[in-house]
């Protein structure tokens, strides 16, 4: 449960931008964003939805930062991560992270609006690849990969 001085800088209605994934098979990935608070804290707006991708922006606050005056790897780490869930659950099914890996290549600083665009590049099975490419003003800040498992929700 949220405390009373949590705000969620987007909301359910908001998180995606107007006339994303608005077709029926999509009902899946919709939810999954509405209900999804810790993307709605970041104030993550998924601004292109469909199989297989997914892309996004934030802007760091000051409160992502850390003592370097940079953006702390772990709110890039969290906004990669919500893009690949993008990505993974577009197609319609429960789908997990199973492994992945975070490289950070340059810095973001307070303010910048970081943009993200997750492809998932590989499918067997219940399995696939994902690969997440983070970018501030053209500059690519940071790269993911991250592994996925569909799953069946009980």
């Amino acid at each position: 449960m949220m405390s009373a001085t949590t705000t969620l800088q987007t909301t359910a209605e908001t998180i995606l931008a107007p006339g994303v994934a608005d077709d029926p098979a999509f009902d899946w990935v919709r939810g999954m964003f509405r209900d999804d608070r810790a993307s709605q804290f970041l104030g993550i707006t998924i601004t292109t939805l469909s199989e297989g991708l997914c892309e996004g922006e934030f802007t760091l606050r000051s409160e992502m930062c850390n003592g370097h005056g940079n953006a702390q790897g772990g709110f890039l780490y969290a906004f990669a991560d919500s893009l690949f869930a993008g990505a993974c659950n577009a197609g319609g099914q429960p789908t997990v992270a199973a492994f992945n890996t975070m490289h950070y290549i340059a810095p973001g600083k307070e303010g910048q609006r970081i943009h993200g665009r997750a492809i998932q590049s590989d499918t067997w099975g219940r399995n696939g690849i994902t690969d997440v490419e983070l970018a501030c003003d053209g500059r690519v800040i940071a790269q993911f990969r991250g592994t996925s498992r569909a799953v069946t929700l009980k």
